[in-house]
């Protein structure tokens, strides 16, 4: 579906225009158009014990739903957020209801999700952003040199200010837009692109000093 639409901001204004007024073709076709960055939100923020117990896909599902459903509320106040960025927080929204539902009382305190200027989420943990680093370092004569520079990268990566983490997972792996990780965290865009451009340099400097892992996570 996704493969259908063109990148041209007039065709995706257009069907944004069109899902507004009660498209529902046009509605699924832009959540067919995002749904890759979206899915990738979701593998980089589900909390690490659902991992074979829930799928993003089933998420992905779930939150479809909640769109429909919210979409008249976001056509009389969609000024306030762009329209991907609408679909990203109702889809972050439906994965906190799965981590609730799932976790319980064992759900981690609300207070480590990430509180973004347009809402909280649940955080990019250090596991989760040093297996997205690792990609496919997974090799049977590999998989002990994994475990060890997964772990030291979990530790350079917890030694990184939150937020320094969070815009590299924003920018980086949820591939985000200055713009649009300027409006989450309630930055100005150089602000926010400065910040990227720091916390970029400071994971780059602690991934060449872990020999080997340049050469085999490429």
């Amino acid at each position: 579906m996704s493969s259908t639409i063109s990148d041209s901001t007039d065709n995706l204004d257009d069907l944004i225009r069109r899902a507004l007024s009660g498209d529902e073709q046009a509605l699924a076709a832009l959540f067919g158009h995002y749904r890759r960055r979206l899915r990738q939100m979701v593998r980089l923020r589900l909390d690490r014990r659902l991992q074979g117990r829930v799928d993003p896909s089933d998420v992905l599902q779930e939150a479809y739903l909640d769109i429909v459903q919210q979409l008249p509320s976001y056509a009389k106040q969609q000024g306030e957020m762009s329209f991907f960025l609408w679909l990203r927080l109702v889809t972050g929204q439906r994965m906190m209801r799965v981590h609730r539902e799932h976790l319980g009382t064992q759900m981690r305190n609300a207070g480590r999700d990430v509180s973004l200027h347009r809402g909280a989420l649940p955080r990019a943990t250090s596991v989760s952003l040093a297996a997205q680093l690792l990609g496919r370092f997974t090799s049977a004569s590999q998989s002990a040199m994994r475990a060890e520079m997964q772990v030291k990268l979990q530790e350079a990566i917890n030694s990184m200010e939150e937020l320094d983490r969070e815009i590299i997972a924003l920018r980086h792996f949820e591939e985000l837009s200055n713009k649009e990780a300027a409006e989450l965290l309630g930055l100005s865009k150089s602000a926010a692109s400065n910040r990227y451009v720091r916390a970029l340099a400071r994971l780059q400097s602690v991934l060449q000093s872990m020999p080997g892992f340049m050469d085999q996570a490429t």
